[in-house]
């Protein structure tokens, strides 16, 4: 994990703007490229689609990016800030202690899951397209999974933790799960089912939780 998830299933996420600043045509091609990679995979999709669903000139891409290769990466990027600036914020906006945070992880994720705009983890899909762990596509999506893990383990230290790495590896191991879960049977019901265990997780690992 950027989509903006409504709260409502089955309604459309938008995505969140830089308000007062128009859209640049390396914001309109990101955009494209993130959609259509979002539904069909990076692999898939060729130059001319992402331009046809941008509506600019070839010229215009690589003036900016050197290569297809340099579009994924600078999409990911993209992705990256954008989800963590809609996941932040969601969480932030719901309150709570130390603790409660924690588990509004989970309903944060329903939301996303609760999408129209809900295809998986463009991440995970990025990874296993490029599996070579020097490529930097793959790194991009390693350094993702890495910012969610640090999410996690601020939250753990915020909450009191005695093990804060090892309560987030054991949150972060819940995410992941109940996003594939997601992604393959639909609805909200596996950040649900991850919610009530990540409870149980917590109040094992946390004192007087």
């Amino acid at each position: 994990m950027i989509e903006t998830a409504n709260p409502q299933a089955g309604t459309k996420a938008p995505a969140p703007r830089r308000r007062g600043r128009p859209s640049t045509r390396r914001d309109v091609l990101l955009e494209a490229a993130l959609r259509l990679f979002t539904r069909e995979g990076f692999h898939a999709v060729g130059i001319d689609r992402i331009l046809a669903e941008a509506g600019v000139a070839k010229m215009t891409l690589y003036k900016h990016f050197a290569s297809k290769q340099d579009l994924i990466v600078a999409a990911l990027a993209h992705k990256d800030a954008q989800f963590f600036a809609w996941f932040s914020a969601t969480l932030e906006a719901r309150g709570g202690n130390a603790r409660e945070r924690l588990l509004n992880v989970f309903d944060v994720l329903g939301e996303w899951f609760g999408a129209e705009t809900f295809h998986g983890c463009l991440f995970v899909k990025a990874a296993g397209e490029y599996p070579d762990l020097e490529d930097p596509v793959h790194q991009c999506a390693a350094e993702y999974k890495r910012r969610m893990f640090g999410l996690l383990t601020d939250l753990s230290t915020a909450a009191g933790a005695p093990s804060p790495r090892l309560l987030a590896q054991r949150l972060m191991l819940l995410v992941e799960g109940a996003t594939v879960l997601a992604q393959v049977l639909g609805g909200r019901e596996a950040a649900r089912q991850a919610r009530d265990t990540a409870a149980l997780i917590v109040r094992q690992m946390l004192p007087n939780a």
